[in-house]
C-alpha cells in the first residue's frame, strides 16, 4: 500500500485519512498503461463505501485541470501523458533545468524526452536531483517543456567518497562521512572512477549480506587536489559552483552604466575599507560635519553600495542563477560567489578612481548620535582611495604611511568622529553584545593548513559595521513607509522553551533571569557583564548564544532581537547576498530610480524566495563549518598521541565535544572513556557529573586532551580526556539520577541499574 510522503496534504477518502491527492495523482502518472479507477483503488486498499469518495477525488481534479482520462482508464494508450512525474537530472547550456520521466514506453512513444523545467508561480522551487509532478508539452517552441504543478521528493541521498579500485574492474567507495557505510561497485556502474578518486555514488536497495551496492554518479576528480576538501563540501550540500555558459554569457555581454536616473557624485571623496586580500569592493563609506546649524556637533553620514540591480534584471539567467545560490559561500581556500567575476569582480566592484553605478543613502545624525534624517540617491561615484581595515586604524592612530595626510584630516577622521557618536548611540540602544571571538584559517600553498588566527578586532572594522547597520535600518524604513514588498532580515526574540533552560541554567551559577516581563538585549548584557573575567565568562556566553533564535529572511516584519531593532533589512551586500539584491529592487521601484526595479513576480514569490534563500544561509554555513573541520583533521592526522589545550563546547549523553581554541575545530569525547565512574548527564547545569565521586565535567570548562583518531575524510576527531574531573557546584544529578545516562565501569554505557537504554 502506497504511503503518505512527508508534507503531502491530506484528502477526503472517508476511511483512508492518510490518502492524499498526491499519491492518487503519483500514481496514474507512473502507471500510464494500468490506472483505471480500479487499479487505482487496489492500490490504495480502498473497498466498499470508500469508493464513492476516491470518484469524487477523481472528478475534482478533471475539474481542476490537472488530470485527463475518461470512465474506464486515466491513461489512454498511445497518447502520451499531458502529466507526469520527473526527475530533475541535471542543467542545460543556458542554466535551465532539464528533467526527465520516471516513467516512459520508449516502444509506444519512442526515445525517452528531455524536458525544459519551468518552475511553480507559487511555492518552492525543484533543484537538481528532485522529483517532481508537473505538466508535460511535447510540441513547445524551443523543444519539450515541463511545467512543476509541485514538488513530490527532494534530492535523492547522494553518498561522497573515495574509490579504490580492485582487480577484476569495479571497486569500493570508503565514504567521506563517518556515518554513511562503505559501497561495493560493480564493474560496469564505476563511470570512469580512477583509485584515489573523489566520487558521488548513488545507493542501490540494500543486500540481505556484504557491503551495500552503490553506482557511481559523478566522478569529482582526484583527493590529492588543493581544493578536494571544499569540493567535498559543495557536492555533500548541494551548492551550485560552475556558472552555466549562458550565465557567464550575459555576464560578459554587460557594459558599463549610463548616467540615466543618476546623479553625479564622482566628486565626494568615498572610500572603500576592506580586508587586505579583498577582491570585491560592494561598499564605500564618507561622512562630513552637518553644515546646518540647527543641527550642531551633526553628521552626515554617506553609505554607497554597488547597484547590482542594474545589471542583474528579473527573468535573466544571471538572476535565476543567483536566486539558486542565494549567496556566495566563503571557504578558506576560495570563494565560490553568487555572482559571475565580470559582475562581482569587475562591473560591481567600487575601484579606486574608477566611475561605477551606485545606491547611495545620505544619513544625517545629531551630535548624540541619533539619526535626524536620511535619504536615497541613484548615483554615478568613484571611490578616492582603497584602504585595507589595519592601514585605516594605524593612520588614525598616528602611523599613516603611505596614506596622504589630506585623506587622513578630510576623509578617515570626519568619519571617525561620525563613528564616535554612532558608538554612543549604540551603548544608549543596547544590542546583544557576545564576545565570541572569530577565528581564520591562514593556509600555505599546497591548500594544507599553516595555522589558525584570531584577528584583531579593530575600530575600523566596528566603523565599518555600524555604519552599514544604519544604511540597512534606513532601507527598510523607507520601503515601509512607501509600503512596498520586500524581504527583512529577522531575527525573533528567543523561544519560552529555551529561556526556561537558559534560566534554569544561570540558576547553578546564582545569577537570576526575570520571569515576567519581555526580555531584551540589555538583560543579556547584564548578565554577561557579570561573568566578565570570570572563570565563566566563556561558559555563558556559549550558553547565552545557544538560548538565541536563528536569524532568518522573511517578508514579514518580526524585528531583529539582536540589534535590538524595529526594523531591519539587508540592503549593503547585493554581489554576495540575493536579498540585499532584493532589497535594492524594491528601492528603485518605490523611489522611481529608473530601470531595474523589483518585477511582479518578485513580489509574487517574496515568501518563496525568503525561504529558499535562508536555506541557502544555512548550507552555506554548514559547508564552511564541514570544511574547517576536515582542513583541521587533515592538519593533525600527523598528530596522533600528541596533547592539547581545549575548551568543553558540547556536552550529550554521548559524551563531550571539545575544541581545540588554537585551531576553532571541535573533536569528541567518548562517554566510555572518562574513567571509573557512573556520569549522569545533567542537561540544566550543560554538565556531566560522576554519580560516586559527584565531579565531573562542565560546558565552557578549560581541559587538556589527547588526539587519538583523526579521520581527514569526514573531519571527525576523537580525544582521551587527561584532565581530572572537578567538583561542580549547582549539579542537579543527585536530584535528577534516572533522567541521565551514566557511564558503567569498563567502558559500558547505560543506567546503573535495571535494562541497558539506546542513546
Amino acid at each position: 500500500m502506497a504511503r503518505r510522503p512527508k508534507g503531502e496534504t491530506r484528502q477526503e477518502v472517508k476511511g483512508r485519512p492518510d490518502l492524499t491527492r498526491e499519491e492518487v495523482l503519483r500514481f496514474i502518472a507512473e502507471n500510464p498503461t494500468r490506472a483505471t479507477k480500479r487499479d487505482i483503488a487496489k492500490a490504495f486498499g480502498i473497498k466498499g463505501d470508500m469508493r464513492a469518495a476516491l470518484k469524487d477525488i477523481l472528478n475534482d481534479l478533471q475539474a481542476e485541470g490537472v488530470l485527463e482520462g475518461g470512465r474506464k482508464s486515466y491513461s489512454t494508450p498511445g497518447v502520451r501523458p499531458a502529466i507526469g512525474v520527473a526527475d530533475v537530472r541535471g542543467r542545460d547550456d543556458d542554466g535551465g533545468l532539464i528533467a526527465e520521466p520516471v516513467s516512459w514506453n520508449e516502444e509506444e512513444f519512442g526515445e525517452k524526452p528531455r524536458f525544459r523545467l519551468r518552475q511553480p508561480r507559487n511555492g518552492a522551487a525543484a533543484g537538481v536531483g528532485d522529483r517532481v509532478l508537473a505538466h508535460l508539452d511535447y510540441d513547445e517552441e524551443g523543444g519539450p517543456a515541463a511545467r512543476v504543478i509541485r514538488v513530490l521528493d527532494r534530492k535523492k541521498v547522494l553518498a561522497l567518497g573515495v574509490f579504490r579500485s580492485r582487480r577484476g574492474g569495479g571497486g569500493r567507495v570508503e565514504p567521506v562521512e563517518r556515518k554513511q557505510p562503505e559501497f561495493m561497485v560493480a564493474a560496469d556502474e564505476t563511470k570512469g572512477a580512477r583509485d584515489g578518486d573523489l566520487v558521488e555514488v548513488e545507493p542501490h536497495r540494500a543486500h540481505k549480506a556484504g557491503l551495500p551496492m552503490a553506482a557511481v554518479v559523478e566522478v569529482l576528480g582526484a583527493l590529492g587536489t588543493e581544493k578536494a576538501i571544499s569540493t567535498i563540501a559543495l557536492h555533500a550540500h548541494g551548492i551550485p559552483h560552475v556558472f552555466p555558459k549562458a550565465v557567464m554569457d550575459e555576464a560578459e555581454e554587460a557594459g558599463p552604466a549610463d548616467m540615466d536616473h543618476r546623479e553625479d557624485w564622482r566628486d565626494l571623496p568615498l572610500v572603500t575599507i576592506d580586508p587586505r586580500d579583498a577582491k570585491d569592493h560592494d561598499d564605500a563609506v564618507h561622512a562630513a560635519p552637518d553644515p546646518d546649524p540647527a543641527n550642531p556637533g551633526g553628521h552626515v553620514v554617506t553609505v554607497a553600495i554597488a547597484d547590482v540591480s542594474f545589471y542583474v534584471r528579473p527573468g535573466t539567467k544571471l538572476d535565476a542563477e543567483a536566486r539558486l545560490r542565494g549567496n556566495s559561500v566563503y571557504f578558506p581556500d576560495r570563494v565560490v560567489p553568487m555572482l559571475p567575476e565580470r559582475i562581482s569582480n569587475d562591473l560591481c566592484s567600487l575601484r579606486e578612481g574608477v566611475d561605477r553605478p551606485a545606491i547611495a543613502v545620505r544619513i544625517v545624525f545629531g551630535s548624540d548620535g541619533g539619526k535626524r534624517s536620511h535619504r536615497f540617491h541613484r548615483i554615478m561615484m568613484r571611490s578616492h582611495a582603497k584602504l585595507a581595515y589595519e592601514d585605516a586604524q594605524a593612520a588614525i592612530d598616528g602611523s599613516p604611511g603611505d596614506i596622504p595626510a589630506d585623506l587622513v584630516s578630510n576623509v578617515l577622521r570626519p568619519l571617525w568622529n561620525a563613528y564616535a557618536a554612532l558608538s554612543d548611540a549604540r551603548r544608549r540602544r543596547q544590542p546583544l553584545e557576545l564576545d565570541l571571538p572569530e577565528r581564520k584559517l591562514k593556509l600555505r600553498p599546497d591548500g594544507k593548513v599553516d595555522r589558525v588566527i584570531v584577528p584583531e578586532r579593530l575600530d575600523a572594522h566596528r566603523l565599518i559595521e555600524e555604519m552599514m547597520i544604519q544604511a540597512n535600518v534606513a532601507a527598510a524604513e523607507t520601503l515601509e513607509g512607501a509600503r512596498q514588498a520586500l524581504i527583512y532580515r529577522g531575527h525573533d526574540s528567543p523561544s519560552l522553551a529555551r529561556l526556561e533552560s537558559l534560566r534554569e541554567f544561570l540558576r547553578t551559577l546564582e545569577i537570576p533571569l526575570a520571569k515576567s516581563g519581555a526580555l531584551r538585549p540589555s538583560h543579556f548584557n547584564e548578565i554577561l557583564a557579570q561573568v566578565r573575567d570570570t572563570e565563566h565568562e566563556s561558559l555563558v556566553n556559549e550558553v547565552v548564544l545557544r538560548s538565541q533564535s536563528q536569524a532568518a529572511y522573511t517578508p514579514e516584519n518580526i524585528g531583529h532581537f539582536g540589534l535590538n531593532l524595529m526594523r531591519y533589512a539587508h540592503f549593503t551586500s547585493p554581489i554576495r547576498r540575493y536579498a540585499d539584491l532584493i532589497v535594492h529592487r524594491a528601492l528603485v521601484t518605490a523611489l522611481g530610480l529608473g530601470q531595474g526595479g523589483l518585477s511582479r513576480q518578485d513580489e509574487e514569490t517574496l515568501e518563496a524566495t525568503a525561504e529558499e534563500i535562508s536555506k541557502a544561509e544555512r548550507r552555506a554555513m554548514a559547508a564552511e563549518r564541514d570544511t574547517v573541520d576536515r582542513l583541521i583533521a587533515h592538519h593533525l592526522a600527523d598528530h596522533l598521541g600528541d596533547s592539547f589545550d581545549g575548551r568543553i563546547t558540547g556536552v550529550t549523553r554521548a559524551g563531550l565535544f571539545v575544541q581545540l581554541p588554537t585551531f576553532g575545530a571541535d573533536g569528541f569525547v567518548p562517554m566510555g572513556s572518562l574513567g571509573n565512574d557512573y556520569y549522569h548527564y545533567d542537561e540544566t547545569g550543560h554538565m556531566i557529573v560522576g554519580q560516586r565521586s559527584q565531579r565531573g565535567y562542565r560546558l565552557g570548562d578549560a581541559v587538556e586532551v589527547r588526539l587519538v583518531e583523526a579521520i581527514p575524510l569526514a573531519g571527525s576527531m576523537r580525544f582521551e580526556m587527561l584532565s581530572e574531573p572537578r567538583e561542580l557546584p549547582g549539579s542537579t544529578a543527585s536530584h535528577h539520577k534516572a533522567r541521565g545516562r551514566m557511564k558503567r565501569p569498563g567502558g559500558r554505557s547505560g543506567p546503573p541499574r535495571g535494562r541497558r537504554r539506546r542513546g
